[in-house]
């Protein structure tokens, strides 16, 4: 038991440095493509938006399979494939001079994360108890945060000199992380049992509850995803310069780091999953509508700050409602199809919300795409809140502490 222990804490710290890597490769590239290709090159935000919304569409569509392979074959050999192949993404998105080459390397790019994303996800799961995964969770959020503005301040200065620059240190962080991985990582096993990759994807395919879920958490993806496309546009419009959007991560770091882990202890012992995903997704709504008649960079903040701080309460929650609906007998496959709410609220986000964001400013309707954006919060509120209703056939899920 001893031994089992110490495997556990040490696989919790291997995770985090892991993390640590991904998130810190991801936000030094991918903030400043709709700034590079947008602001810098003029391209319309549609075809900025398709390339994102395919790297997104790719790497959760597909992920049910990343998942179940890594089921069959284990999680390290995937994991270290992933990442290389990101890497090499990052390297064809520096060459990017036409839309189709931009998009080839967001293909590239989310092919990578298909194979390392839902084996890293089924590793949380399999080296934390459920009593503090919600903690452990809450940790990598902050983790994610302080990457993020870490990463979007690397990138900003390097885009300063020459967005090739940008890419390459993307690319440099993702070969260091599939290094880390071959040379670290465990030959863990992530089921129960070596599940058969067409079994695994049978069982979470049969399973109605979980599959409603992950459909559900589409329009939460939608809305969250606009922190890589519009949220960025938008500070640049208003602040009249891009190093602005690096101020934009450094609130959610600020928000994330003083109050997540807080929010997240104090909100598990008197409120459940469900009702935590609900209220952090009802303020990310009401946060978005007002900002297409914001014309002041100070307002934009303070509603950049009620959408994180939503946002830092839903995360967490909703981690551990999917791990909580999980079968452990074929982790991977149910990680990996948990992504496909992301993958379709992503290709969404991002292509509708180009498409939106040009037809607003060439109608003169700045407020069109968020008040979209409102309505697509209030209808998966309305949605969760009938999924886990205790009058509905569907009974929530209790507290992992009660």
């Amino acid at each position: 038991m001893a031994l089992l222990t110490k495997a556990r804490r040490l696989g919790k710290y291997f995770l985090l440095i892991d993390n640590m890597l991904v998130v810190l490769g991801f936000f030094v590239v991918f903030p400043l493509i709709s700034i590079r290709f947008v602001d810098q090159l003029g391209w319309a935000a549609l075809l900025v938006g398709i390339a994102l919304g395919l790297r997104q569409l790719v790497q959760q569509g597909l992920g049910i399979f990343g998942g179940a392979i890594a089921d069959r074959f284990g999680a390290k050999p995937m994991i270290v494939i992933g990442m290389l192949m990101r890497a090499g993404g990052f390297a064809a998105m520096a060459i990017s001079t036409e839309p189709w080459i931009l998009w080839l390397s967001c293909i590239l790019s989310g092919l990578g994360g298909t194979l390392f994303d839902p084996p890293r996800t089924a590793l949380v799961i399999k080296l934390t108890r459920p009593h503090e995964r919600s903690r452990f969770y809450s940790l990598l959020a902050m983790q994610d945060s302080a990457g993020a503005v870490v990463g979007a301040l690397i990138g900003s200065w390097l885009l300063t000199y020459d967005f090739h620059l940008v890419c390459w240190t993307g690319m440099g962080i993702f070969i260091l992380a599939a290094a880390w991985n071959m040379w670290i990582l465990p030959s863990y096993r992530i089921s129960t049992i070596r599940t058969p990759i067409r079994e695994g994807l049978t069982k979470v395919v049969r399973d109605r509850r979980f599959l409603t879920y992950v459909l559900t958490l589409s329009g939460y993806y939608i809305l969250s995803v606009q922190v890589m496309l519009m949220l960025p546009i938008m500070v640049n419009e208003v602040a009249g310069s891009p190093t602005y959007v690096k101020w934009m991560y450094a609130i959610e770091a600020v928000l994330s780091l003083s109050l997540l882990y807080p929010i997240a202890r104090w909100s598990e012992r008197h409120f459940r999953l469900e009702q935590r995903l609900m209220a952090g997704l009802f303020l990310m709504t009401i946060s978005l509508i007002p900002i297409g008649i914001t014309a002041t960079l100070q307002m934009l903040f303070s509603l950049i700050c009620v959408f994180y701080l939503g946002f830092i309460i839903a995360e967490p929650a909703r981690e551990t409602l999917s791990a909580s609906l999980a079968d452990p007998r074929a982790r991977g496959s149910y990680m990996g199809f948990s992504r496909l709410g992301l993958a379709i609220g992503g290709a969404l986000g991002y292509t509708g919300g180009g498409w939106l964001y040009d037809l607003g400013r060439s109608s003169s309707m700045p407020e069109l795409p968020w008040f979209f954006l409102g309505m697509i919060g209030a209808i998966t509120l309305f949605l969760l809140w009938r999924q886990f209703s205790p009058s509905q056939a569907m009974v929530s899920t209790p507290n992992p502490k009660h």
